[in-house]
């Protein structure tokens, strides 16, 4: 957890950029990510340097020894070096030296753990305007601790954060406690081969590896298992060469050396080489959107044959999962009662052909200030041999944040997400009406147990899949929902005499112990 010194610092670079006259939050935290990249390379090097030293080897060169084509002195090209130099001299440094060497880096280039990073440089822009700011924000920069994993994630996390509340850009960003509400739900464990195929800025992946951390961390004990969590675990693909860099960064910064983020239209055609390739898929891709059929991978049409991206990434995740292979993914309302062709076959096929597990509804403004659409996430398992007999569903109506444009904490910070969960205590029920998240992990846990038995009425319920069926494969919460008042025209005669004779004994109860209490 960030304190309020470091939330502080961080402010002061976010202010000096724009002061400086950069005012693009996504330009803002792109120069941030360049800068902890060169100091994160410098004491990658110089951890290389004292290794060899050591043990009297040779060490893994970041940086070449001798100079760059134009003369420099590639340690001058160093954090450690360059931060001492007056600003002027430090602007040309960078702008004419550092970031044409990092363009011309390749992950092949050592052993660091930054090489993971280094391909999503190529085309690494320097546009910080002024020698002052430079000097300004990388004087900040080194001011702050960077020692430690969770303090590096979190301050990045931070930052990220701020390309949300600056009201631009905010598509980019799921809410960190639904995100880590996704992961939960799903449990990843240390075998898994986790998948974003839009993955943005890689929250999910980060939350991913986070909850591994936390609940497997003997997994990094074991020199297979963390072979395999460094290098094999997570994959996560995007267009926008911003993201994949802020991403890559992102996973670095937690502790991920070698994650594979790569530069990939997720619905194109020429990438059907990872079919069944992943056990668990995390995500919250594009929708709203709208492909041309010669633009669309061929066998994503095999599934479904339409336009819509929301429909069309459902196809995908379906190619991409294992048998197996589990995901929890949030898709717009329209998925779930949507009356064309397309909506209707393909929720048969994950009712009757895979195994869906859950649908959960969330509040209508999750994702304020910058959408307003009605989501859900979708839970389901995939098996081609069916296997559904029941879904669970639950409806969210708070998330512990205000649903408005603001979206401001409603209760204390121990109290939102799942932190109380982390923490073995429960909520109130006044603090439940402000967030939901924890009872809904909690239920989701007893989906094939007592909640069977909850009646329609209540906040989470299971329908039958004969049910589902029988209302079109419509998979809306509103459809099997029954009001109070309204409970009496959906039973069965048998349910209502039995309900009558149970409020009879509870009155002959109540009336026998208030007698004996007057007598």
């Amino acid at each position: 957890m960030l304190t309020g010194e470091l939330k502080n610092k961080v402010d002061q670079v976010w202010n000096a950029f724009w002061s400086g006259g950069i005012a693009n939050p996504l330009e803002v935290i792109e120069q941030i990510t360049y800068l902890l990249f060169l100091r994160a390379l410098d004491s990658d090097q110089t951890l290389e340097e004292k290794k060899a030293a050591r043990f009297k080897t040779q060490p893994v060169r970041i940086y070449p020894e001798g100079k760059d084509a134009k003369g420099r002195s590639f340690e001058d090209l160093r954090w450690s070096h360059f931060k001492n130099f007056a600003p002027a001299d430090m602007f040309t440094v960078l702008s004419e030296h550092v970031f044409p060497f990092l363009r011309g880096l390749h992950a092949s280039e050592g052993e660091a753990a930054t090489s993971a990073f280094a391909h999503h440089m190529r085309d690494a822009r320097f546009t910080i305007p002024t020698p002052a700011l430079l000097a300004r924000v990388v004087d900040l920069l080194d001011g702050i601790a960077m020692d430690d994993r969770d303090t590096k994630g979190d301050l990045y996390e931070y930052m990220l954060g701020k390309i949300a509340s600056a009201g631009q850009n905010g598509q980019f960003r799921t809410p960190r406690h639904i995100i880590q509400l996704m992961v939960a739900l799903t449990a990843p464990t240390p075998q898994d081969t986790i998948c974003d195929p839009a993955s943005g800025t890689c929250g999910y992946l980060v939350a991913a590896g986070e909850y591994l951390r936390d609940h497997h961390p003997e997994m990094l004990r074991d020199e297979k298992l963390k072979a395999h969590f460094h290098q094999e675990m997570f994959h996560g693909y995007d267009f926008d060469n911003t993201m994949l860099r802020i991403g890559s960064m992102n996973m670095l910064l937690h502790g991920v050396e070698h994650p594979a983020i790569a530069y990939r239209d997720s619905l194109a055609q020429d990438h059907s080489d990872d079919a069944g390739a992943y056990s668990l898929i995390l995500a919250n891709p594009p929708f709203a959107g709208s492909l041309d059929y010669e633009n669309t991978a061929k066998d994503l049409q095999q599934i479904v044959k339409t336009k819509k991206t929301e429909l069309l990434f459902l196809a995908l995740f379906l190619r991409l999962l294992k048998t197996g292979g589990r995901a929890a993914v949030i898709v717009p309302d329209g998925v779930l009662f949507g009356s064309s062709k397309a909506h209707k076959e393909l929720r048969r096929k994950l009712v009757e052909e895979q195994k869906l597990d859950a649908v959960i509804s969330l509040p209508g403004g999750v994702f304020k200030p910058y959408a307003g659409v009605s989501t859900a996430i979708l839970l389901f398992t995939k098996t081609m041999s069916g296997g559904t007999d029941h879904v669970w569903f639950y409806d969210m109506q708070a998330d512990g944040w205000s649903l408005d444009d603001k979206r401001q904490p409603l209760l204390a910070e121990d109290k939102l997400g799942l932190k109380p969960v982390a923490q073995g205590v429960g909520l109130s029920d006044a603090e439940h009406v402000k967030n939901n998240l924890p009872d809904a992990l909690a239920r989701w846990g007893e989906r094939d147990g007592t909640e069977r038995h909850r009646m329609r009425t209540h906040q989470s319920f299971c329908v039958a899949k004969a049910d589902i069926e029988a209302n079109g494969y419509d998979l809306s919460l509103n459809r099997y929902r029954e009001v109070v008042h309204a409970e009496v025209v959906h039973r069965k005669p048998a349910e209502i005499i039995a309900e009558l004779r149970r409020l009879e004994a509870e009155i002959a109860n109540g009336t026998k112990a208030l007698e004996e209490l007057l007598a």
